[in-house]
């Protein structure tokens, strides 16, 4: 898993502006990291703006001088976590020299980003049910930078040709599930599985991965 990239959405472009003052800004970056942890823990429906304003340590009429409601507070958190991760594995694999090194140290990076952020997951999921659009948004900005790289590196032949939007996704949700299990409920990652993990991300699945794929039989079924 490497760099992600920008792309418009409607959910995204809607955030107010960032306060134009030094002092301002970390206020703002004060109350979006409270709310991380106060959405992480009870969830955005059970949370209260007072709770954040609490964990924050600002005043309640502080928060509305940023945010209008919980619900943009939310908006600007999940964006600022998409912002984040994208920069992280940005800056962290856009100089290594073949797309083997860059997908392995993305997915590192990726894994390490989770232990700094172990609500992400929680935080992200509930989007899909509080603001669809913006669940959809941070999907498809990860995906969107993952999708390029992987058609560079199949124009250059580093990558078998296929969709590379099909693998992006494919291999985002191999990540995602990995770290859920081995980053998120438990701290159980070792450098044996990672290894394990990467050998089948770059290598695929079969013993000989260059054995002749038997032909089909018939057109392919749709599922259903």
């Amino acid at each position: 898993m490497s760099r992600g990239a920008s792309a418009s959405g409607s959910s995204f472009r809607s955030l107010a502006a960032p306060p134009p003052t030094e002092r301002g800004q970390r206020t703002r970056a004060r109350l979006i990291r409270a709310a991380e942890t106060v959405f992480g823990n009870v969830g955005y429906y059970d949370t209260r703006i007072s709770e954040i304003t609490r964990t924050a340590g600002v005043a309640m009429g502080t928060f509305y001088l940023y945010f209008p409601s919980k619900e943009e507070l939310f908006r600007a958190l999940v964006t600022s976590l998409n912002h984040d991760l994208r920069r992280t594995l940005s800056e962290g694999t856009r100089t290594l020299p073949t797309r083997a090194a860059a997908e392995e140290e993305g997915l590192r990076l990726f894994f390490r980003f989770l232990l700094r952020h172990r609500k992400l997951y929680r935080i992200v999921k509930e989007a899909a049910s509080v603001d669809p659009a913006l669940y959809r948004e941070y999907v498809h900005r990860i995906a969107d930078g993952y999708r390029e790289g992987l058609a560079r590196a199949m124009e250059t032949g580093e990558v078998t040709r296929a969709d590379p939007e099909l693998i992006a996704y494919a291999l985002m949700g191999i990540a995602e599930t990995v770290a859920m299990r081995y980053v998120i409920w438990e701290d159980g990652m070792t450098e044996t599985k990672f290894e394990q993990l990467t050998e089948l991300i770059l290598h695929g699945l079969l013993a000989n991965s260059h054995a002749r794929r038997p032909p089909r039989r018939g057109r392919p079924r749709r599922p259903t």
